[in-house]
Formats: structure tokens, sequence, C-alpha cells
């Protein structure tokens, strides 16, 4: 039985961690799978992982760029000047670590799922190990991350691209060393039996709080549209940094008994308040691919993004399987929301559609596309 290593930074909450752990529970029913973290964050993986899948955690550390930060800004700088070093500290055994495990793992096949692991991978894996790369950022026009993510995975054997236009992309950027750059999505990893009803007035988004999710532009949106639409609430789930600022703006424009702000969520709960939504919202600047999107179309809502969300274009069509509002126009946004709200029989036909256009993404398709690469070693 081949052996699979999958090198991770840790197995916390994340889009990429989601997507480690979706892809080793797939990999597990036909090789044996490992799991090298450099940090554990939690004693269990966030993300239910078969008990099959074996975890290795190379460091006794945790990132500290948190009290790096809060030093800084409180002007404690004797407190700063240790975490600085406690931090180089962590990176050099970051470093020390995964260059060791890579070295020495007895493994047939390694992917790395960082930019840095790419470059400790391409350097030091034994000559007979296959060597893959899967990046699940969209570089977002910044080519000096594309720059350094063309030289970190030069020396590979695949670059996994989790869009046809990235693919595309550093097809070009790579064409003159031996990496071969191939489209494999992320997995949807579980498909609705039955279809959300969409008959409760919920409006409903799912991702990190972070400044690029825009979720202070869709509040801003949403606080429009409860003037004319009363009776629809707005359900977030997620959590990140940019959380007190919505708490505020929500106590602001008093939408605390409109807005409800879930938290982070296991799986069985998003699905659950999928089910009982009717229209799914993205405000994102940017998304690579849009886990929860697929998630979402999966149970049958149909969706709006703004076009600046390049995952978004990839799995949109906009007026048949959902909306893609183009130059973030707040204006066509809320007409195309209002649309929707006003015609339960649009809504199922949009989300019908949207649903349909998901079940490629469905686990049991996505992992013949890893068989493909994994058997040809």
């Amino acid at each position: 039985m081949k052996k699979i290593s999958i090198l991770s930074l840790h197995l916390g909450y994340g889009g990429i961690e989601k997507s480690i752990v979706a892809l080793a529970n797939l990999l597990v029913e036909k090789y044996q799978v490992e799991i090298a973290c450099t940090y554990k964050l939690y004693d269990e993986p966030v993300f239910l992982l078969d008990p099959r899948v074996k975890v290795i955690y190379l460091t006794k550390y945790k990132p500290n760029k948190k009290e790096i930060k809060n030093s800084f800004k409180k002007y404690r700088f004797i407190k700063l000047f240790k975490e600085v070093l406690k931090g180089i500290k962590i990176l050099n055994a970051r470093k020390k670590t995964m260059i060791k495990y890579i070295s020495n793992t007895n493994s047939d096949i390694i992917i790395a799922t960082r930019d840095i692991f790419d470059e400790w991978l391409g350097e030091y894996a034994k000559p007979n190990v296959l060597k893959i790369g899967w990046e699940h950022n969209h570089y977002h026009e910044d080519l000096k991350y594309a720059d350094n993510i063309t030289r970190c995975a030069s020396n590979l054997d695949y670059l996994i691209l989790v869009s046809k236009a990235l693919r595309n992309f550093y097809r070009l950027k790579l064409n003159k060393t031996n990496c071969k750059c191939v489209y494999i999505p992320n997995i949807l990893d579980s498909f609705p039996s039955k279809c959300a009803p969409l008959k409760e007035k919920r409006l409903v988004s799912v991702g990190r709080l972070s400044k690029e999710k825009g979720y202070m532009d869709l509040l801003g949106i949403y606080n429009i549209l409860v003037k004319k639409h009363p009776d629809w609430t707005l359900d977030i789930v997620g959590d990140g940094v940019e959380r007190t600022n919505l708490e505020e703006y929500i106590k602001l424009h008093n939408l605390s008994d409109k807005v409800t702000l879930h938290g982070f969520q296991n799986k069985e709960y998003i699905d659950k308040l999928l089910n009982k939504s009717s229209i799914y919202l993205m405000a994102s600047y940017t998304e690579s691919f849009g886990i929860v999107l697929i998630e979402a179309m999966s149970h049958g809502l149909p969706c709006i993004a703004f076009s600046s969300a390049e995952g978004a274009r990839e799995l949109i069509d906009s007026g048949r399987n959902g909306y893609l509002i183009k130059n973030r126009s707040v204006r066509a946004y809320i007409k195309k929301v209002e649309d929707l709200m006003n015609d339960i029989d649009a809504r199922k036909k949009i989300g019908h559609e949207s649903r349909k256009s998901v079940k490629k993404y469905n686990g049991e398709e996505v992992v013949k596309l890893w068989y493909k690469i994994i058997e040809k070693k």
C-alpha cells in the first residue's frame, strides 16, 4: 500500500485545513495517509478526521504573532523583544523539523500545502518521492506572490491548482520547469439529500470575519434592505478579527434583533442553518475557490456574489445558477437580492440549477482526479 504524507501548518480553523482533512478522509480508503503538522493548536483537529489517518505534530510551539502585535500596540518593548526572539525560535523550529520530516519519511508521495513547504519539499525530498504542491490561494494580481509560488514549486513534479484560471496562469509561469500544473477543485465532502425549502425569510453568509471577505459591506447592504423588508433576517457564521467591528455596526444601527453572529460552528450546525435559509450572500473582495459557496449551492440556495471574488466567477453562471454583481455595485446587488426576496419561484429555479451545477465537486468525483496523479508514481 502506498504511503502519502500531507504537510500542514496546523489542523485548526481554516479553508486549507478543511480541504486537507477532506482529502485525507478520501485517500485513506485506498492508501496509508499521514499528516505532518508544524503546530498543535488544539487537542484534536477542528474538522472531523478519519481515525485511520495518522497525525504527527513536529514542534511543541504555537505561533506567537498575536503576542508580538499586542506587545507593540501596548508599547511593552521588553515584552516585544522577548516575543520577537521567541518568534525567531519558533520559525527556526518550523523549518528544521519540517525539513527533517521531508528528508526522513518513507512516504511514496508527499503533498505540500504552503509555499514554504513546496520549496523545502522540492529541495529535500528523496529522489524517488512524488512531490506535489497544492496551492489554495489566488494571487489576486499580486505578481510578487505569484512569482514566489512559481519559485517554490519549480522543483516539484506537480502543482495542483483549485481553479482552471490559476492552472492556466501557473502553467505559463512554470513552462520552463518539469513541474506540471493540474486543475483539481476543492472537495464538497457531502451532498445533502434534499434541497432547502427556501420559504423562510432568512439570508445567510458563512466565512472568516476578515476584511477581504467584505462583511462590513454586507452589513451595509443588509441595513438598506431591512428598511424595506423588515421581516428578513441575516445569519453570519464564522469568526475572525473583524467581529468586534461588525458587532459595533450592528449595535449602532439597531440590528441586534435582525442580524445574528453565530461565531465558528461545525458542519452539522452550518448544514442545518443553510437548510433553513433562502438566499446565500457573499461579499468577498477576493476568493480563491469558495468552499462555503459550493456548500450553499449544494443545498439549493440561490447565491449572490461580487464578481471581484475570482472563485465565485468560476462557480456561478450569472442568471442561471446565481448572480455575479460587477464592479461591486451595491445598487445592483440589492436589486438582485430583492428580486429573489419577492419571488420564491425564482429562488427555486436558480437554487435547482445551483444544486445541479456543484454535483461534480462531490468527493467521490474529485478524488478520482487525485488518483490519476498518485497512480503515476
